[in-house]
């Protein structure tokens, strides 16, 4: 295993509040077979608050049909993926997204334009159930992906030097919520590197030698391999173009989860609130047609500030 590999194994292996193992079990016997692995990332696990929160988890599977059998929720996943269900378990609530194996390893390289899967698994997760070990082994060589993807894609766009290496991942950060509709308050992306600094700064060498980006120094001072000024420039347009796709892909998830996110809305309308400090009301009409009801919302909420 390379250094990042082990890194990686080492913290998906660390352990969790039970009652998170708890649910990711039940959240697996949902799918039954097809269930591979199950991930524990986000907000939740930063603060180990669980009472009252919406705890998040990736299932991952062998493969949609074997997931949905012949239901149009197969095609849908993988169109368009994730799914996202909501799940709740013992008093907890829970929202869980499915990816197959083989577009858990894809969506945690650079090979796509959303960003949204090597954005969430460059930061620390859990692997809270597996199959098998070689689900596991599979879990651990995908998120080995996401850290150096993420540093590539921001590489053009910061200095060839840094006097300190958490400034590569928070510009990181920054560049990935930009391009995705956020419910968050400005400097979140900053705010995701700063409550665990040092796990970050761990990671900083392996990542960068994985990506080939250049050379960590005594002190933390990062020296990156130049990029020429055509480089920045292809970069740039590349980063507009994910800013584009990942919010015209949010948009598509919402539409999706109308079929698939019962109180969908509801949720929307809570994890703005919580994040943006608005106060959205969802209206009753809103939720018996959420898709309607979501898409004259949006417009509204972007104008306000509310998400971005």
């Amino acid at each position: 295993m390379s250094s990042l590999s082990q890194l990686v194994a080492e913290e998906l292996g660390r352990p969790v509040d039970p009652r998170v193992s708890d649910m990711s079990q039940a959240i697996a016997a949902q799918h039954g077979a097809a269930a591979r692995a199950v991930l524990f990332y986000g907000s939740c696990l930063r603060s180990s608050e669980l009472e009252g929160q919406m705890l998040d988890f990736y299932l991952i599977v062998s493969s949609y049909p074997a997931a949905y059998g012949k239901s149009w929720l197969a095609p849908a996943n993988r169109l368009i993926p994730p799914n996202v269900f909501p799940f709740e378990h013992k008093g907890l609530a829970a929202k869980y997204a499915v990816l197959s194996e083989t577009d858990f390893f894809q969506l945690n390289g650079p090979k796509t334009l959303s960003v949204s899967v090597w954005a969430r698994f460059a930061q620390p997760s859990r692997l809270v159930w597996a199959a098998d070990e070689r689900a596991a082994a599979v879990c651990v060589d995908s998120v080995a992906r996401a850290a150096p993807t993420l540093l590539a894609a921001a590489r053009p766009m910061v200095p060839d030097e840094l006097s300190d290496p958490l400034q590569l991942w928070r510009e990181a950060f920054a560049l990935t919520y930009s391009a995705e509709l956020r419910a968050e308050r400005g400097g979140r992306a900053a705010s995701v590197v700063d409550s665990d600094p040092e796990r970050y700064r761990r990671f900083t060498g392996p990542a960068i030698e994985a990506a080939s980006l250049g050379t960590l120094g005594d002190g933390g001072l990062l020296r990156l391999e130049p990029v020429s000024q055509r480089h920045r420039t292809s970069a740039s347009a590349l980063w507009a173009r994910r800013r584009r796709a990942g919010k015209m892909l949010s948009v598509l998830r919402l539409m999706k989860a109308s079929g698939t996110y019962a109180g969908g809305i509801d949720y929307l309308a809570w994890k703005i609130n919580r994040h943006a400090g608005t106060a959205v009301e969802i209206k009753p009409w809103q939720g018996r047609w959420p898709l309607v009801g979501a898409l004259i919302l949006l417009p509204r909420l972007l104008k306000r500030g509310a998400i971005r």
